[in-house]
């Protein structure tokens, strides 16, 4: 091995190998007439820190699954059979939906345990770990518990996690969020580290459209050498956790990743060097009264391709944004109220799942309260608390009238 942490990749292999063995995920034997095994490969990775670092080595050992044989296919053939044993396993005993000890029904990664007045929530992602509570002492009983169960590593106070810093003001009640170092990260991988900083993520009146698609072989050989998909995809996890203000931009370039033009590409460099300017942006909570509450609105016609709208909404609890999206209808509008009803209706779904989430966590009494979405139409304001049909607006597709339902039950 060549690479200048040979040492630590071989340490990782070991650190694997071991953990392998330690939770017995195979058994050793002699080689088996007339069977064809598939090979394998080691997955490196460098895992970094908040700032940046290298933390941690990682040498996944996988199978090479792809390399089977196709064969023949038989309907139902698990149910043809029988097996020597069952798989079978059980939830971990402090999480399981008995009694007070739940998961929540809206998002099966967060698991609440109650005793009295205390309370804790498990947030799980993959192998990373998130415990939050009003009680220590239950805390350490449930990492205490855990730590008897797997192999796990207590990394303190939580810092941070996916790529997201967490910093917290306790005299103010405050806590924030920023994905800082990740964007520093993405602006090198696009070479956009040295370049100019932006003011906004797209420049106001910019015009994209297929017609703008590359119409030469020259042209076709230029862009496919531009990392467009992949420089969209980085944006993506950014505006995903905690930049709702490049959504609608990336929203806008990201439907030609099939057929992007220097145009496009540029509009893409415009929403990196935007984040240059801003890459130590937060998300900040703050610790008053939680009272949920959203906002919609939409572009009305601004797809030159299809002349669809753009339609948005936001939502926030106590001022932080929880909940966000920009997104290009799926229908046509004829005119500004049907496309304001359209964003409308499509927050309020959000806001029926953000309502029996919230409401599993136990923990904003307000939530049952009727949650106000705010939208600048009257028109669209005007079609969702009565129901009528006037002559330009019946055609509106029955699914959008989800709105109606909803502001006539809460």
């Amino acid at each position: 091995m060549l690479d200048i942490d040979s040492d630590k990749w071989l340490e990782a292999m070991k650190f694997e190998m071991d953990s392998m063995g330690t939770n017995q995920i195979w058994t050793l034997v002699d080689p088996l007439q007339g069977a064809r095994p598939v090979g394998c490969k080691r997955v490196y990775k460098r895992k970094l820190g908040a700032d940046g670092e290298v933390t941690a080595f990682k040498a996944r050992l996988v199978a090479k699954g792809y390399t089977q044989q196709p064969g023949m296919d038989v309907k139902t053939a698990f149910l043809n059979g029988f097996v020597e044993e069952r798989d079978l396993m059980d939830q971990p005993e402090g999480f399981t939906a008995v009694g007070e000890e739940q998961k929540n029904d809206y998002d099966p990664c967060i698991y609440k345990k109650i005793s009295g007045s205390s309370v804790a929530y498990l947030v799980l992602y993959i192998d990373d770990i998130l415990l939050i509570g009003n009680d220590v002492k239950m805390l350490g009983d449930i990492k205490a518990w855990l730590s008897t169960q797997f192999s796990m590593k207590d990394m303190g106070e939580a810092s941070y996690i996916l790529g997201i810093k967490i910093y917290r003001d306790r005299s103010r009640m405050m806590l924030e969020l920023t994905q800082s170092s990740y964007i520093e990260k993405v602006l090198k991988r696009f070479k956009m580290d040295h370049s100019k900083r932006g003011v906004l993520p797209m420049r106001h009146g910019i015009k994209l459209s297929k017609k703008q698609s590359p119409k030469t072989d020259e042209e076709l050989k230029r862009m496919s050498s531009i990392p467009y998909a992949s420089a969209v995809g980085s944006i993506q996890y950014v505006v995903q956790y905690t930049r709702p203000d490049v959504a609608y931009a990336l929203s806008v370039t990201s439907r030609y990743q099939a057929c992007a033009r220097e145009a496009h590409w540029g509009a893409v460099k415009s929403i990196l060097k935007y984040l240059k300017r801003t890459k130590d942006m937060f998300l900040i909570y703050g610790g008053g009264e939680l009272i949920l509450e959203g906002y919609s609105d939409t572009s009305f016609q601004s797809d030159d391709d299809d002349a669809k709208s753009l339609s948005s909404f936001v939502f926030k609890l106590n001022g932080g944004v929880v909940a966000w999206k920009s997104f290009k209808q799926d229908t046509t509008a004829d005119f500004t109220t049907e496309a304001e009803y359209i964003a409308a209706s499509e927050a309020a779904k959000e806001a029926v799942w953000m309502k029996n989430y919230i409401q599993e966590l136990g923990m904003v009494p307000s939530i049952a309260e009727p949650i106000v979405i705010f939208c600048d139409n009257n028109g669209a304001i005007t079609q969702a608390k009565e129901p009528r049909s006037h002559h330009r607006s019946k055609h509106i597709l029955r699914r959008y009238h989800l709105l109606r339902e909803m502001v006539s039950k809460w």
